[in-house]
């Protein structure tokens, strides 16, 4: 047992960030469900995506493009396990990643909304009962902090890793392990300096979700499926292995071992720990991914309003700049190719090469999946990439692809 959350665990510290929001499908002015994401497919993908199987050793791939609200383009090619001919659709579900990040972010937002949290509350306001044992830095964190990675927290390193092992041992749910986490992070110093420093933070995000969890008295999960899932109609989404336990119903992930893929079924070495839910542990169809990429590009141009408009403007609005990060891993904002970085909530910026105006970005990978989101506001565009399998290989895949997507669809 210990072995292999040790092994997730590291595997998590190498490859659980984001990139970038794609949009999908046709919402109605109340929901952008999964339904009008799948009822119009736009012009088919399956010759543009064929050369990067092959070429980037991928078992799968499937992407979808969109502008003004509507899907111009998608498709899906491949296997949902290496070595076998079981055919991958546009409606199956893919992991997410660190792409999940936004997803809290937007939880955390609906709470601010309603007056029961602000951008600047701080830990010691939600656990008044742990300030007197917080160090002074933990204490004065803001939320804002947490969602732009500038905490002070640390990225993953060993003992990160030590107190996510440790917590997935702990009795009760997730939001008691949760908690766990933040009452044995509480009295560390911090190693950055709050709102100057950024640092990838997975830890970061796992203490967010249980500061929403105080708030909302669910788990984070159950929040999310409530005030996210159901309203916007995204019925494959969940959380953990995309595929169900005993079934291929869905793409396997694949880990490179000994330069081979090695398809991985649901279980406990199909994804992250759990306790790293707001972080990066969700997967939904790509046709509903695409239906997420539509809602956020629209920014409060389609319905549901689940927040204002100017509140996921703000979301989108980068606040601090990414250093150089050499040798950055896979998924992670530093892998990008880009001449210009910065962070905003739960939400990357990048300039490309491709492309004069920044785009939005983020990307998600749990070391055997990788999905990748790029948004433009300002021309209502948006692209989505997934596949399950992860590493250096696919990062230069997306690179390619998206900029083949971009300059083909994207028309200012």
């Amino acid at each position: 047992m210990r072995s292999c959350v040790v092994t997730m665990c590291r595997r998590l510290s190498r490859c659980l960030i984001g990139i970038t929001l794609l949009a999908g499908a046709i919402v109605s002015a109340r929901h952008a469900t999964a339904q009008t994401a799948a009822s119009d497919t736009g012009a088919p993908l399956a010759e543009t995506l064929q050369p990067y199987l092959a070429r980037f050793g991928l078992p799968a791939v499937g992407a979808v493009v969109l502008h003004d609200g509507k899907v111009v383009a998608s498709g899906a090619i491949g296997t949902r396990r290496v070595g076998t001919d079981v055919a991958v659709t546009i409606n199956d579900r893919f992991h997410i990643g660190s792409d999940t990040k936004a997803i809290t972010v937007l939880l955390a937002a609906q709470f601010i909304q309603e007056g029961k949290l602000r951008w600047d509350t701080r830990l010691e306001e939600v656990y008044p009962e742990l300030a007197t044992k917080m160090d002074p830095g933990f204490r004065a964190i803001t939320l804002i902090q947490l969602m732009s990675h500038t905490s002070g927290l640390p990225s993953d390193n060993d003992e990160v890793v030590a107190v996510l092992e440790r917590a997935m041992t702990q009795p009760g749910n997730l939001d008691a392990q949760r908690l766990w986490v933040v009452q044995q992070w509480a009295p560390k110093p911090l190693v950055g300096t709050p709102g100057v420093t950024w640092a990838y933070s997975n830890l970061g995000f796992t203490v967010l979700g249980a500061v929403l969890e105080r708030t909302g008295g669910k788990t984070w999960e159950e929040l999310v499926v409530a005030r996210v899932f159901d309203p916007l109609g995204l019925r494959t989404a969940g959380f953990g292995p995309q595929s169900s336990m005993g079934k291929v119903d869905a793409p396997l992930g694949h880990l490179i071992i000994d330069g081979n893929p090695v398809a991985m079924l649901a279980g406990p070495n199909g994804d992250n720990p759990a306790v790293l839910g707001p972080a990066g542990t969700v997967h939904l169809s790509l046709m509903e991914f695409a239906a997420w990429a539509n809602w956020q590009v629209g920014e409060g141009r389609r319905g549901p309003a689940l927040v204002p408009a100017e509140v996921m403007r703000k979301m989108h609005t980068p606040i601090v700049e990414m250093p150089e990060q050499k040798d950055a891993a896979t998924g992670t904002p530093g892998s990008i190719q880009a001449t210009h970085l910065r962070y905003a909530l739960g939400w990357g910026e990048a300039t490309m090469s491709y492309a004069k105006e920044p785009l939005l970005f983020h990307g998600g990978s749990n070391g055997m999946n990788y999905a990748v989101i790029a948004l433009q506001p300002q021309h209502d565009f948006a692209m989505v990439m997934m596949t399950n399998i992860a590493g250096p290989k696919v990062d230069d895949a997306f690179k390619g692809l998206g900029q083949e997507l971009y300059q083909r669809f994207m028309t200012p």
